[in-house]
């Protein structure tokens, strides 16, 4: 449900696109956006600093779009956010003490603090990635494969990249199941110790 509140404002922006043109699109988008951080205000007293940042950028470069009637300033968008998350991703690593994947997400599940690291490196990438596509198709292709590429390819980048990571941290939550053994490996206590020590704790209860 939260995925769908995210891209809300791009699947209006795709929908306007199709009956009228990128201008109202970008004007709609606008309007869209806002909407959505109002809502969120207003059901959970606060708002998500993504959305935030995202509805900046679109203030400033859709009103350059509508401005100036250039829609090469709408098509930098989807760049700029992801290159702006990568900066933040990398900042991370070396500002604050943890990387901000694993302050996103360490409270719902537990993994070694090298298997963060990874993880980070990973959306850096995918972040890097999809302003590097984006850019390609918004220069290399007219501006109805770009729109379509906006709802469907950067939304179906994502939901694979995520499913890749799913299974990517699966392999370590199965390994690494509690939060002691999550310490053991950060510490550098090999997988068999662990098992090991657990099949001598079953064997005394019984």
């Amino acid at each position: 449900m939260k995925f769908l509140f995210d891209f809300f404002p791009v699947i209006l922006f795709f929908i306007a696109y199709k009956m009228y043109d990128i201008y109202t699109a970008t004007a709609v988008i606008i309007v869209a956006s806002l909407a959505q951080i109002s809502y969120a205000y207003m059901k959970h007293k606060r708002v998500e600093k993504m959305h935030v940042i995202t509805f900046a950028l679109i203030l400033v470069l859709g009103g350059l779009t509508l401005f100036l009637q250039d829609e090469a300033f709408i098509k930098w968008k989807p760049t700029i956010v992801n290159w702006g998350f990568a900066l933040a991703f990398l900042g991370s690593h070396y500002i604050g003490q943890k990387p901000i994947i694993e302050r996103m997400m360490s409270g719902a599940i537990h993994l070694p603090d090298q298997i963060w690291i990874r993880l980070s490196w990973m959306w850096i990438a995918f972040f890097i990635l999809s302003g590097i596509t984006n850019l390609y198709v918004a220069y290399q292709y007219d501006t109805d494969t770009w729109v379509n590429f906006k709802l469907f390819g950067l939304m179906g980048m994502t939901f694979v990249f995520i499913i890749i990571q799913g299974l990517y941290i699966s392999r370590y939550m199965e390994e690494s199941d509690s939060p002691a053994e999550a310490q053991a490996l950060n510490d550098g206590v090999d997988q068999d110790e662990i098992v090991k020590s657990k099949a001598d704790s079953n064997r005394k209860e019984f």
